[in-house]
């Protein structure tokens, strides 16, 4: 094993049980307190990209936004929450929060920022731009990780599976590439990722379905739609992300976490594959009870 592999294996085995004790003891405000500043590092590396080439974000302002995308969703999962168990506890007369209204605050704040920045105003349309784009790629798609955590019951199940799945997927990739990967993936953009290490990639997501379909008592054939949705996704997501630094020249987003580069490496994958998760089990399951 490569000292850059042993590295990368050390600081997993670091990161993983912790987020895991975080997810199975904490409650799901910790939970998206915590998603909210990984997703605020990984918007801060985002717009690191973006200034290689001249685009420069409204950093404060639109990590603010960010926050207040990851409050909402914590405030919805919580409504929804109320309101499917009913009785004294059913708050859904209460007031709604809508994600479009953190949305156009931030579109209201960025254009009093604009109007009254001492930037050229050459610099508006892309600081506009990349802002938007990073809460777009990155925030709205990620904060799904918040309304899993918050389904009654079974949410940090789910948020728990929705990560295995990407971690396991991602480990088999990596390692089914490096032994026998021949045909590539997109070589222009990722010439590291092979079909070999994708199927390797879906079919430790469908093993991991089988377990966790086992452990959760839920219909396999649920677990099974989810893990490959996911997985798709996921991997989708990560070849997504290498595009932006290919596009700007840099091989990783960043340098915080020790062989695996930055957070928005580390997270590439989830930014899709929890959004896929939480939509299937949303529309096929919950909409069917």
């Amino acid at each position: 094993m490569s000292s850059a592999t042993q590295l990368r294996v050390a600081t997993a085995a670091i990161l993983i049980p912790g987020v895991a004790v975080a997810i199975w003891w904490g409650p799901t405000w910790l939970v998206a307190g915590l998603a909210a500043l990984i997703a605020v590092f990984a918007l801060l590396e985002f717009f690191a990209l973006g200034e290689r080439i001249g685009f420069h974000a409204y950093r404060t302002w639109t990590c603010l936004a960010a926050v207040g995308i990851f409050a909402q969703q914590w405030h919805a999962a919580q409504a929804a929450t109320f309101s499917r168990l009913g009785g004294v506890l059913d708050r859904s007369d209460a007031p709604q929060v809508p994600l479009e209204i953190v949305l156009v605050l931030f579109v209201l704040g960025a254009a009093i920022i604009a109007l009254g920045s001492r930037r050229a105003p050459t610099e508006v349309f892309s600081a506009v731009s990349v802002s938007a784009a990073g809460l777009v790629i990155i925030v709205i798609p990620f904060s799904a990780v918040v309304r899993l955590n918050g389904v009654e019951l079974i949410g940090r199940q789910l948020l728990l599976f929705t990560l295995v799945l990407v971690w396991v997927g991602d480990s088999a990739a990596y390692f089914a590439g490096r032994a026998f990967g021949r045909l590539k993936m997109s070589p222009h953009i990722s010439p590291n990722k092979t079909w070999e290490g994708a199927g390797a990639n879906l079919l430790g997501a469908l093993l991991v379905a089988a377990v966790f379909a086992y452990w959760m008592k839920f219909p396999l054939a649920h677990m099974l739609a989810m893990a490959a949705l996911g997985s798709v996704a996921g991997q989708v997501g990560d070849v997504f992300e290498s595009a932006f630094k290919r596009s700007v020249g840099v091989k990783d987003s960043g340098t915080l976490l020790p062989g695996h580069g930055g957070m928005l490496d580390r997270i590439d994958a989830l930014i899709l594959a929890a959004p896929a998760v939480w939509y299937y089990f949303q529309w096929f399951v919950l909409g069917r009870v």
